[in-house]
């Protein structure tokens, strides 16, 4: 098995290599192996379907209840995983470099921190606090035994502040205060991309998945974006299936769902692959 500095070294390479490469996200040690045997090089986990998962909204899990989910994916896989890391679990740079330290020892090689408060009258941190937050936790990542790669969220267009100023200056800050990966989750225009990535220095991630975009890997790699996540669709896609398989056992007394059910023969096969 690689060790975590060996993981946290291939990450980086990745996001030095040429090109675009993809992190699906998972949320629990069987997702995690399935999208590991199909051949993607890294995962980076979803904090949505970490909550979905314990039956909680996105935003409504304590750091207590993600971190023990993150060991386990961690454990179930050799590929380097980054981890969802919300908002840091609390308003304050020094909550947001403690988030880092203990995240850390769950396995992951990096991890992301966004700018979104949870308070509905004012969803988005300030962006002086939200900077201080970044630059405490891209000290917490440098002081750690390997390369921790700290990626900053600014969460703008999913909080209806489709600003795109806004958002350009808030990545350059995060730049600035020392994060490692930028990323503006809820940008769908290969326009708005294209500002973005004219703006900034480190590498871009992109939010895919969302209804209504039209982007792909060929025009995202074209453009210039570093690494393509899927966010919660993967989970909202499985959640989905469920409900589908549910209301047509409930409303058509019919099982026609199991002919597209992976059988527990090959589900057995892959999960013992690692």
């Amino acid at each position: 098995m690689p060790t975590q500095a060996d993981k946290a070294q291939r990450f980086l390479q990745l996001h030095q290599a040429p090109g675009c490469f993809l992190v699906p996200n998972p949320w629990d040690a069987g997702s995690a192996k399935l999208l590991a045997s199909l051949g993607f090089s890294a995962l980076a986990t979803s904090g949505a379907g970490i909550a979905f998962a314990q039956g909680k909204g996105d935003l409504d899990v304590s750091a207590r209840a993600m971190l023990p989910s993150l060991r386990a994916i961690c454990a179930a896989t050799d590929l380097p995983v980054s981890a969802d890391l919300q908002n840091g679990f609390g308003p304050s740079a020094d909550e947001a470099a403690q988030t880092i330290l203990e995240a850390a020892h769950t396995g992951i090689v990096g991890g992301s921190l966004e700018d979104a408060s949870g308070d509905d009258n004012a969803p988005i941190y300030d962006i002086g606090l939200a900077t201080d937050r970044i630059r405490a936790a891209a000290e917490a990542a440098r002081s750690l035994p390997f390369k921790f790669m700290l990626t900053a969220r600014c969460e703008n267009f999913l909080y209806g502040r489709a600003d795109l100023d806004d958002t350009i200056a808030r990545l350059q800050a995060y730049e600035d205060a020392g994060a490692d990966v930028l990323f503006a989750p809820g940008i769908t225009e290969a326009d708005d991309v294209k500002a973005v990535l004219g703006a900034i220095e480190r590498p871009f991630n992109l939010l895919m998945g969302l209804p209504g975009m039209e982007l792909d890997l060929h025009t995202a790699t074209r453009l210039g974006v570093k690494r393509v996540s899927t966010g919660g669709s993967l989970a909202r896609a499985a959640y989905g299936a469920l409900l589908r398989a549910g209301s047509e056992i409930m409303s058509q007394c019919s099982f026609g769902y199991a002919s597209h059910a992976i059988s527990g023969k090959d589900m057995k096969a892959l999960l013992q692959e690692i």
